[in-house]
């Protein structure tokens, strides 16, 4: 499926001039987790040729309901669904990128990645049972650093969020009465601290209380200059947030061989693999009832499976293996089809 780049970009150019009837613009909406990259795909498409990229960094919630309610092109979702739900809604996805979730913290004097946290103990802290930064618990894992003699405040996303889905679902996993009392899901009722709309309200929340510790994509954490933690990942490491580790956590993913592409990367035992690590995904109707819409948008991801691996990597999310890609998109001509013929059937 890969190509020379010049010949990918001629041949999506001259496809744009052959199909006058197509809209000039996919609009899309949903995950604010690979919000970053898919605004650099979109410019250098637009570039390319001539057809914009209109999305919107909604959440995983909102991207669900307005793809189930055909109001725009593709939804973005970084709560994979299953495939019952998929089946019920005539819905197929397909993942675009890995990237990583990451706890940011505003502690003064006190150096980004300093900081080591478990598991266990952060379920404790977004609980609201450890509520001090220079707690027992916290001061174990961090010998010979000056902790703060700060409160904790906690600061999660109060919207429904693909992100929410992947941190909880984290916490679930290492902390048994985070499972019982708060469970995992994409929006939940969150038993301590306060609530910020998408991934910029929670960094900005951070970013401007002192003692505060939050979770947001790592892009955003980097492109705000947030401070990060190092995390114990399941085989026993304190690991930082970036491409290497998200990576090493995805090197152990069954790409292949999961119904409806429902892969999560949590907790993954590659000795250097950061424990929040998951994929994003595209939402489209199975049976589409605007073939011409819905084979622009197999385009441009086809485009960007293709041509933007390195706009990716530039913000730390990590491309999808070459052979899943190869597979993605023959899954695309079996399996969306308008009037029994396949919408886009790839290059």
């Amino acid at each position: 499926m890969i190509r020379h780049r010049s010949a990918v970009w001629a041949w999506v150019a001259a496809m744009a001039v052959a199909c006058p009837a197509c809209a000039t613009e996919i609009t899309g909406a949903g995950a604010t987790f690979p919000a970053p990259v898919y605004a650099k795909w979109g410019e250098a498409y637009r570039r390319q040729t001539g057809i914009s990229l209109n999305y919107q960094a909604i959440g995983s919630g909102g991207g669900i309901k307005q793809i189930k309610a055909n109001t725009v092109d593709f939804g973005a979702t970084d709560r994979p669904l299953k495939p019952a739900e998929l089946a019920a809604a005539g819905l197929y996805q397909f993942p675009t990128v890995v990237g990583g979730v990451a706890p940011i913290v505003n502690l003064p004097d006190v150096r980004s990645g300093q900081i080591r946290l478990s598991g266990p103990l952060l379920g404790d802290i977004f609980l609201g049972k450890v509520r001090r930064w220079d707690a027992p618990q916290i001061a174990a894992l961090n010998p010979g650093v000056a902790l703060p003699r700060l409160p904790i405040t906690v600061v999660h996303r109060s919207d429904g969020s693909g992100t929410t889905f992947l941190f909880t679902s984290y916490l679930a996993l290492k902390n048994r009465e985070w499972a019982l009392r708060v469970g995992a899901s994409d929006a939940v009722s969150w038993p301590a601290g306060i609530g910020g709309k998408g991934s910029d309200g929670v960094a900005a929340f951070v970013k401007q209380t002192p003692g505060s510790i939050g979770y947001v994509e790592f892009a955003y954490a980097r492109q705000n200059g947030a401070g990060t933690i190092l995390l114990q990942n399941k085989a026993g490491h304190f690991v930082a947030p970036g491409a290497a580790t998200f990576g090493a956590a995805a090197k152990a993913a069954n790409w292949l061989r999961s119904p409806g592409n429902h892969v999560l990367l949590l907790d993954e035992s590659h000795p250097d693999a950061w424990p929040i690590t998951g994929a994003t995904f595209i939402l489209v109707h199975r049976r589409p009832s605007d073939a011409a819409r819905s084979g622009q948008v197999l385009r441009f991801f086809d485009w960007t499976y293709d041509s933007g691996d390195s706009l990716a990597a530039g913000l730390d999310y990590v491309p999808l293996p070459r052979i899943v890609k190869t597979l993605l998109v023959r899954q695309w001509g079996a399996l969306i089809k308008a009037d029994g013929k396949p919408v886009y059937v790839g290059r």
